[in-house]
């Protein structure tokens, strides 16, 4: 069924220019189609004209009189992309307290690239319904890091009872784990020093090549086919570059051996945490990996955390790094994302530069830029629209959108 919607007299940030300004947005079928900044006299849409109103400002023309579109008044309001979270756990740490609540780390194995979050998430979770409400329209969630490998984070929208239908990428990423995690969660069965990590992920990347080159050369024949490994199909993806490995890193020597490996196999790699990052921002920037840090509104509970900041992020961004900002929920509740930013801006981050950590950035990070990050026509219509900056705690938000459908209204 079609649905068409004007967002109306709203103050735009659209994370791509850095000014605000004032705007109407019209959202058709879920999709931005039209962006009419106030101070803008072109032609839009040819199957829109445009009317002006006494003040000269041009507008899309109100659809409202006819039942075409649903009318939102955004006047006095600010209007935001939803924001996007690169690395969580939402839909797999449950809200209520207590083992049968948390689903995000498989603990008899070390080595499991073959989970997949989709099988775990449960988007009726409560924590889902407070992030959504928060204004964190898209989250990337998956295992933890208690594993060396821990399998395939998957990006959803925030807003549904079907898992299956809120996703945007089933295997977005594959995660593994550097440092203390897998140390102290292992250090009784195989794994007791960062040596070893970084051993048996070798292992299992040229074990996965030997399996690769193997069903290759077997083409279709199947009694010249390897006998199949789960693990292995898993971290195909990985070895061919289709798929980037998710490193959990804190400290700067894990930072640099993920690197290390993710070169030394020309694997896809994304830095996740990187709490030492202000002490090697230079380096990082010419290494170019994208970069998520958080969650920072914590105590140091671990050695590896001595460094943390809410400077990191900005040291990391005027580096000239691609920073996200992450809660890593549920270390932090998922919907106080907006907030960190705002913690990382008192610290000395440009405002717009911690905006496109929870928004174009942080889509960046996981993969899906060309859909949600920014408002932009052809884009996902995902929106936060509040009485100001989400970044300042006294903000309030007026409304959630989802796929250009209303999910929250105060």
């Amino acid at each position: 069924m079609e649905h068409t919607l004007q967002i109306k007299h709203g103050l735009v940030h659209d994370a791509v220019r850095r000014e605000p300004y004032l705007a109407d947005i019209l959202v058709e079928n879920g999709k931005i189609t039209q962006i009419i900044p106030a101070s803008e006299g072109g032609a839009a849409d040819k199957t829109h004209s445009l009317a002006a109103t006494a003040d000269g400002r041009t507008q899309i023309p109100d659809a409202a009189a006819d039942g075409r579109a649903q009318i939102l008044d955004a006047t006095g309001l600010e209007v935001y992309p939803g924001f996007v979270e690169a690395h969580c756990h939402l839909g797999l740490d449950g809200y209520a307290i207590g083992f049968e609540g948390a689903d995000y780390n498989e603990m008899t194995d070390s080595l499991t690239p073959h989970l997949c979050a989709i099988d775990g998430l449960n988007p009726m979770d409560e924590s889902v319904r407070l992030a959504m409400e928060g204004g964190v329209t898209c989250v990337a969630a998956g295992p933890g890091s208690s594993n060396i490998l821990g399998g395939t984070f998957t990006v959803y929208k925030t807003s549904g009872k079907r898992i299956d239908d809120m996703v945007i990428q089933k295997k977005a990423a594959m995660k593994c784990a550097f440092g203390e995690n897998p140390k102290r969660c292992y250090k009784d069965k195989d794994t007791y020093c960062r040596m070893s990590i970084a051993a048996r992920l070798r292992t299992m990347l040229d074990k996965t090549k030997e399996y690769l080159a193997r069903l290759e050369a077997a083409g279709d024949d199947p009694l010249k086919m390897p006998a199949y490994d789960p693990k292995l199909e898993a971290l195909i993806p990985v070895i061919k570059g289709e798929m980037p490995l998710k490193a959990h890193v804190h400290q700067a020597n894990d930072i640099y051996t993920a690197i290390r490996i993710a070169k030394e196999y020309q694997l896809g790699l994304t830095l996740d945490h990187c709490t030492d990052g202000s002490l090697i921002a230079d380096d990082l920037a010419k290494e170019g990996y994208p970069i998520a840090v958080g969650p920072t509104l914590t105590h140091a509970t671990k050695y590896e955390l001595k460094n943390k900041s809410f400077s990191t992020p900005g040291d990391l961004a005027k580096a000239g790094c691609q920073v996200s900002i992450i809660t890593d929920s549920p270390v932090i509740p998922q919907q106080f994302l907006p907030l960190c930013a705002g913690l990382a801006v008192k610290s000395g981050m440009d405002e717009f530069e911690a905006l496109k950590a929870i928004t174009i950035q942080a889509a960046r990070h996981i993969g899906v830029s060309e859909r949600v990050g920014s408002l932009e026509i052809g884009k996902d219509a995902d929106f936060v629209i509040a009485n100001g900056n989400p970044m300042v705690s006294d903000t309030v938000i007026s409304y959630v959108l989802i796929n250009g459908m209303i999910t929250f209204q105060r």
